[in-house]
């Protein structure tokens, strides 16, 4: 219980750093991504402040092996840049700069009743889903070709 105290009391602070630094405002996002027109720095240092602090924040969790609660630590081991990858990165880039949302402002928006963050996360939520259909029936080709390659070099 004491666990989803503090990740609602996570969720609620880092909701609150959002909202604060204007991230939750999708215009202001925007000209932030506006570098040839009206470009509003403002949010690279917001930026700077949270890579800095995950910087920090990573390296400190990597020595301890656990979280601050005790539970298991799960960081990412691959460092390999695939399709995947770079595909997923110019799905976020482009919804990024034509909604000027992400993930975490959207949900705030979305829990506390705007249209716009609400449609966004329906999108993203679906989005997840036919990701995860694709990419279960690409993994049944796979396996199907294999025991098709495997059944080949039998004969």
């Amino acid at each position: 219980m004491f666990i989803l105290i503090v990740a609602l009391l996570s969720g609620l602070i880092f909701g609150l750093g959002l909202i604060l630094s204007g991230m939750t405002d999708p215009a202001k996002v925007l000209a932030f991504l506006d570098v040839a027109g009206s470009w509003d720095p403002s949010l690279a240092l917001v930026m700077l402040g949270a890579i800095s602090i995950g910087f920090l924040a990573f390296r400190a969790a990597k020595r301890r092996g656990q979280t601050l609660l005790s539970a298991p630590l799960h960081l990412p081991i691959s460092r390999t840049i695939d399709r995947h990858l770079i595909l997923g990165s110019l799905l976020f880039g482009a919804g990024w700069g034509l909604a000027g949302l992400c993930p975490g402002p959207s949900l705030v928006l979305a829990a506390s009743g705007h249209s716009g963050g609400i449609i966004f996360v329906v999108a993203m939520l679906l989005g997840m889903v036919i990701f995860d259909r694709l990419e279960k029936c690409r993994q049944v080709d796979s396996k199907l070709n294999d025991r098709q390659q495997k059944n080949i070099g039998r004969e």
